[in-house]
C-alpha cells in the first residue's frame, strides 16, 4: 500500500529530527542520547502541526462563528487529537511488541481525556469574569483572551501528553531515565532490563496481551 502525496511530505519532514542528529558527532551525542532528541523533535514537530490544527479550527469557531470557546475548544482539540494520534504512533513512538494496541488506544485516550479537561479550564480561565454572552458582546477581547488561553493550554498539555506517552507506550522510557543519572550510578544491561521487566509499563503491556479478546490483532 502506497503512502499519499501527505504521508509522503510528513515522513521527509519528520525524518529531518533524524538527520540533524546524525550530523552531530558521536563525541558529543551517544548513540542513546541522539534517538531522544531525535524523538522529542519528532513530537515536537507532530505537536506544532496539531497545534496548527487546533488553533486554526478554535479561531474560526470563535472568531467567525461566535461559538463559545469552551465547546469550539473540545471540538478542535478533538479533531487535532485524531491526527495527533495517527501521526505519533506512526512517526514517534513506535508499536510495542509487549503491548496489544487495543491497550495502546486506551492509555492514548486516557490520556487524552485528562488534557481535553486541562484545555478546557485553562481556556475557561482565560476568560473567566467577562459577559455570559461576551462571545457575541466583547468579541475581540474574548478571541483574545481566548488565544492566550491556548498557548497555556498548549503547553501544559504538550508537557503531559509527552511525559505520560513515554511512560506507558514507549519501551525505551527506563532506558532514558538512567541516562540521566550520573555515570557511577547508572545500570548496567542486565539491571536494566531487570527494571524494565519489573516496570509497570511492561506488567500493564504484558496484561493487556494476556486479556486480549480473540480475533482482536495484537
Amino acid at each position: 500500500m502506497q503512502n499519499g502525496p501527505g504521508q509522503g511530505q510528513l515522513g521527509r519532514l519528520l525524518a529531518f529530527p533524524a538527520n540533524i542528529c546524525s550530523a552531530v558527532s558521536p563525541i558529543v551525542l551517544n548513540t542513546l542520547v541522539r534517538k531522544l532528541i531525535e524523538q522529542l523533535m519528532k513530537f515536537g514537530i507532530v505537536g506544532v502541526i496539531a497545534f496548527v490544527i487546533d488553533w486554526g479550527i478554535l479561531n474560526l469557531l470563535v472568531g467567525i462563528f461566535h461559538m463559545h470557546n469552551v465547546l469550539a475548544a473540545t471540538i478542535s482539540f478533538i479533531i487535532s487529537l485524531i491526527f495527533n494520534y495517527l501521526a505519533s504512533m506512526k512517526f514517534v513512538f513506535k508499536h510495542r511488541d509487549d503491548m496489544a494496541r487495543w491497550m495502546e488506544i486506551l492509555i492514548f485516550v486516557a490520556g487524552a481525556v485528562v488534557g481535553l479537561f486541562m484545555n478546557d479550564a485553562i481556556i475557561w480561565i482565560s476568560t473567566y469574569g467577562m459577559n455570559h454572552d461576551a462571545y457575541v458582546s466583547q468579541h475581540a477581547e474574548y478571541l483574545l483572551r481566548t488565544n492566550i488561553g491556548k498557548l497555556v493550554a498548549t503547553a501544559v498539555v504538550m508537557i503531559w501528553n509527552f511525559l505520560i506517552r513515554k511512560w506507558l507506550l514507549d519501551d525505551t522510557h527506563t532506558n532514558a531515565m538512567n541516562r540521566l543519572k550520573s555515570a557511577e550510578n547508572r545500570l548496567n544491561a542486565e539491571e536494566l532490563e531487570a527494571k524494565w521487566q519489573n516496570s509497570f509499563s511492561h506488567k500493564l503491556g504484558i496484561w493487556s496481551l494476556e486479556h486480549t479478546p480473540k480475533g482482536w490483532p495484537k
